[in-house]
């Protein structure tokens, strides 16, 4: 959500030309149990907070001063035009950091009449007779009605400094609950780590996000990469809280468009109907600022990377409320895998207006082109024809060098937020997702090497290509009631989506031998002629409404309810270019999810929580009889602890979890459905139980930290461990210190994951043989440093001991060996 304006213009006879110019800055900080405003009194001028602020345009630094005090600042907008403020690092009062922000620019602040601050020019910087006449008008500027800006608070995590956030977010339940409130496991990944870590893809996130485990079985662009949490598939995803067809995320996805990826881990079918109770990722675009700003980073690292980004933004017109942004974003690479390129294209343009006092209307677009030349949807072979392994080197590529997966995203969004009255409000959005790929496929994996002769080994080759379209939408009304002489919360909505996909039919898989592997250079065979045979026609819906209501009984207690009504349907007509046709039709109707959450406040910084939802996910998966899997339905239990420290800067959490389920898709080694896809069979009485750790914001002045430990593991009925694959135990740490005293303030940074061991059976020549990736750790380190106001430099180093590891235990595809990330940014 971004701040929403209401300007009371206070014109005066004689006056108006004065009090058009006029703007004021007025933002209240939420306390922890989400009063309102009104109800929050701001901190005293005397409580001095820790603050990390970037150099930035005055305006906007006077703006995040408001946002986190609650100070009142009566600003001349044509005093501050152009004007910039230093860097605010450090520990000061509000009325410390006000007069810090305004050195050198000229400008002094006074008390005015209602207990806030006016600005006017400095009186040693103007002219006596200037100065009498400054005087002159501000005493009339005090006798007119204060000029205020009254807006929502932004939740917007960049310019914070921050890796965590007290800003609430609906992802979970539809009620905007700060994380302390979300009866759930959440964690928040920020724009300023994002930065810090230089994080530039979705997969990048998901790496280091408590709790997830990112499978890498390919190159980017695969469909055999994958991500889980505990111990599932995670398939729910989310662009601005719209549910979104997800394999792009994962395969392809820039982080350039977004200020933050929220990650609520366990089961979300009440906001997103069918799902998994694995996760669901939800990212959160930018949005335009109030203030112009501007920035641009170039970045050049190992593998000839190279990539420069543009991020522009603020007032369109004169009275600033129509704003936009625009971001743009260009990338080269190479590999430390052979052959293997890569070249990224980005644009992303949003405007909002603020059409009335109460409403605001937002839209956009945003595009995505990704080139992956010499691409493989997996490694090479495990083990050698003898049955020994194989060890091959990490820069050996199974691709072909014809082999590309290229990808254009196009996404269309608009939203209306208008105010109700009474504390409600009504959203409305609209997103269409416009999805075109081509993926010639040629990767060499179809049986094994000689290790004497390099005879044995061919290629899978095939070709898949279409332009999916999905249109989405959610509309919602929330706000509060009063009930037994208490305030409480309701949201009531509606969301959906169509998604059509057209894609060509192929002649199929084919299996040209390569003559000798140790002389292969990916340039034969040629690729095989696959000729088109027919189309495909699918079009999936789905549906969905819901309600939640936050009802507090005490002070202390707050008990969420809520329920979703689904249906889901899908049609797939197949026409063959010999004249064959068929056609299949699957739906479900009514399907009824419940929700219960339970949060008690054990005092001003701990609470404690319990909650529990139903899954239900209908399954593309076959049988080796061709045969649908029925529904995977299941039950999801969690419950915990979580903490909120030093106004909300740093957040802790400890939860246990449990899930049950039938049905759970399991695949069958080396059998295959009639279509030739994986067969899989339908296993009943499976669980997935365990418990997380995490904490995340600033534990001390200056230093930050994003620190999660997670456990979780998955059997069926009979006790056999499922998902082998996924590692039963992570832990993820990444933090940041700025040393204040050297220079200008250096920042030094490190990151260490740890994950335990993970297997794979039924590999090998006679399909016998058990593939273990041990138990590893990487590091990361990274520093940065303020060469000037507008100008500083990083440094990224990763994997800093070079370990070599599997990403995959069903092929030899390996992690980033040791690589160097520098770059340069400067803001304005």
């Amino acid at each position: 959500m971004t701040s929403t304006s209401n300007i009371d213009t206070g014109r005066a006879p004689g006056r108006r030309s004065m009090t058009r110019r006029l703007t004021a800055l007025t933002l209240a900080l939420c306390a922890a149990t989400g009063a309102s405003l009104a109800q929050t009194p701001p901190p005293a001028a005397t409580a001095a907070l820790d603050w990390s602020q970037p150099a930035q345009p005055l305006g906007s630094a006077l703006n995040a001063l408001a946002l986190r005090t609650g100070m009142t600042v009566g600003v001349d907008a044509e005093a501050v035009r152009g004007k910039q403020a230093t860097a605010l690092h450090g520990r000061y009062t509000p009325d410390q950091a006000l007069q810090q922000l305004l050195q050198g620019s000229g400008l002094e602040a006074s008390r005015s009449s209602s207990g806030g601050w006016v600005l006017r020019p400095a009186a040693a910087a103007v002219a006596p007779a200037a100065a009498a006449a400054s005087v002159a008008s501000a005493g009339d500027a005090r006798q007119l009605d204060e000029v205020r800006v009254v807006a929502s608070r932004s939740t917007a995590t960049e310019g914070t400094g921050s890796f965590t956030t007290d800003a609430p977010m609906a992802t979970a339940t539809g009620l905007p609950l700060t994380l302390r409130e979300t009866p759930q496991s959440v964690s928040v990944i920020t724009r300023e780590r994002m930065d810090d870590q230089g994080l530039t893809e979705i997969s990048d996130v998901l790496r280091q996000a408590t709790g997830l485990s990112f499978i890498q079985n390919g190159n980017a662009g695969s469909d055999a990469n994958s991500v889980y949490s505990r111990g599932f598939l995670v398939e729910n995803y989310q662009v601005d809280g719209i549910p979104q067809s997800g394999s792009w995320l994962t395969q392809s996805g820039d982080l350039a468009f977004y200020d933050r990826v929220e990650v609520i881990r366990g089961a979300t079918g009440l906001m997103n109907g069918v799902g998994t109770p694995a996760a669901t990722i939800n990212l959160v675009r930018k949005r335009p600022t109030d203030q112009f700003q501007a920035n641009a980073t170039v970045s050049a690292g190992t593998w000839n990377n190279y990539r420069g980004e543009v991020d522009i933004g603020g007032p369109l017109n004169e009275a600033g409320n129509v704003r936009g942004r625009i971001v743009a974003a260009v990338q080269d690479s190479d590999s430390w895998i052979d052959r293997y390129k890569q070249t990224r294209r980005l644009f992303y343009g949003i405007v909002e207006a603020d059409v009335t006092s109460s409403t605001r209307v937002t839209a956009g677009l945003s595009i995505q082109k990704l080139d992956n030349d010499a691409t493989a949807r997996s490694g090479l072979p495990l083990y050698f024809s003898d049955g020994t392994l194989s060890n091959f080197s990490r820069s050996q590529s199974a691709a072909a060098d014809w082999a590309h997966s290229y990808q254009d995203q196009q996404q269309f969004f608009a939203s209306v937020d208008h105010t109700l009255g009474a504390g409600w409000k009504l959203h409305a959005g609209f997103n269409q997702s416009r999805r075109g790929y081509d993926d010639v496929i040629g990767y060499a994996t179809a049986g094994f090497v000689d290790r004497w002769t390099g005879t044995g080994l061919g290629l899978w080759a095939n070709r898949w290509d279409s332009k999916p379209v999905q249109n989405s939408g959610d509309l919602y009304a929330s706000g509060p009631f009063e009930l037994g002489g208490r305030q409480h919360e309701l949201v009531v909505g509606l969301n959906g989506s169509r998604t059509k996909d057209e894609p060509p039919i192929y002649d199929g898989w084919s299996n040209p031998q390569i003559p000798n592997f140790y002389t292969w250079n990916g340039a034969y065979p040629f690729q095989p002629e696959n000729p088109r045979t027919g189309t495909q026609t699918t079009i999936t819906e789905q549906s969905g409404a819901y309600a939640t209501a936050r009802l507090k009984p005490t002070d202390a207690l707050a008990v969420i309810l809520g329920a979703r009504v689904s249906n889901w349907s899908e049609d797939v007509d197949v026409r063959l270019f010999d004249g064959t046709t068929s056609a299949s039709s699957r739906s479900e109707n009514g399907v009824v999810t419940p929700y219960f959450g339970l949060v008690y406040d054990l005092g001003s910084h701990w609470s404690a929580y319990t909650s529990f939802t139903d899954i239900f996910q209908p399954q593309t998966n076959r049988t080796i009889s061709g045969d649908y899997l029925a529904p995977l339905k299941g039950k999801a239990y969690e419950a915990g602890v979580k903490g909120a420290f030093y106004e909300d800067r740093l957040n802790v959490s400890a939860a246990v979890f449990e899930i049950r389920q039938d049905n759970l898709a399991v695949a069958l080694p080396n059998q295959f459905a009639p279509d030739g896809s994986q067969a899989y069979r339908a296993a009943q009485g499976t669980t997935s139980r365990g418990y997380e750790f995490e904490a995340a914001g600033e534990v001390m002045p200056g230093w930050q930290i994003g620190a999660g430990f997670s456990r979780a593991v998955a059997r069926d009925s009979e006790g056999v461990r499922l998902n082998t694959q996924v590692p039963d135990n992570m832990l993820k740490l990444f933090t940041a210190y700025r040393i204040a005293s050297i220079g200008r303030g250096l920042t030094v940074g490190g990151g260490l994951n740890w994950q335990s061991r993970t297997y794979s059976t039924g590999l090998g020549p006679d399909y016998d043989q058990t593939f273990t990736q041990s138990s590893y750790s990487t590091l990361d380190l990274m520093v940065r440093y303020p060469i000037s106001r507008q100008l500083s430099l990083a440094v990224a180093l990763n994997n800093v001991f070079d370990k070599k590891y599997y990403t995959s235990t069903s092929s030899s595809y390996y992690g980033a060996p040791r690589n160097v990330l520098v770059t340069l940014r400067a803001s304005y």
